[in-house]
């Protein structure tokens, strides 16, 4: 005779944990969040500093499509070399040692100043207007200039440019 009530044993069903959440994080994920926010940051700080750096720059070559004679286009770019460089260096200059001054700034190819010296002085000096090629040469060299010189590099200004200027 068997007994077939007494085989089976009173158990409860298996009761499952719930599956583990995203909270509360782990540290890795607290340290890569704190790196992302470091790094964007950062970034934003750093292109905040560019375009302050870059802002005169800017304003000058929006300028200098409305100057209309070469004496507005030296003034504007005595005006954005005050912005970059030392007062003491610039604010003396007038020109072959302003024109010399600003060929250092650029690359040798791109120099062009002390080249365009008699138009430069003409145009500055003279009672008669520069004709429109004059004119136009003397923005491109301004414009070249912008691009190309502001902001100034880290390296040593040459300071053979200014010699003359400070020993006046």
């Amino acid at each position: 005779m068997t007994n077939t009530a007494s085989t089976t044993l009173p158990l409860a069903d298996i009761q499952l944990q719930i599956a583990p959440g995203i909270w509360p994080l782990a540290w890795g994920w607290w340290v890569l969040i704190a790196a992302l926010l470091a790094a964007t940051l950062l970034a934003i700080f750093l292109l905040r500093q560019r375009a302050q750096r870059l802002q005169a720059r800017n304003e000058a070559l929006n300028q200098l499509t409305q100057a209309d004679s070469l004496a507005a286009i030296n003034a504007l770019l005595k005006r954005a070399a005050l912005s970059y460089f030392d007062r003491d260096l610039v604010a003396g200059l007038t020109g072959s040692t302003w024109l010399a001054f600003l060929d250092s700034q650029l690359p040798a190819i791109k120099q062009g100043f002390v080249a365009q010296n008699e138009l430069w002085q003409k145009g500055i000096f003279a009672n008669v207007a520069l004709s429109d090629a004059e004119l136009a040469t003397c923005k491109a060299l301004a414009e070249t200039w912008l691009k190309q010189a502001l902001p100034p590099s880290s390296k040593p200004i040459d300071s053979n440019a200014t010699k003359e200027a400070n020993h006046v």
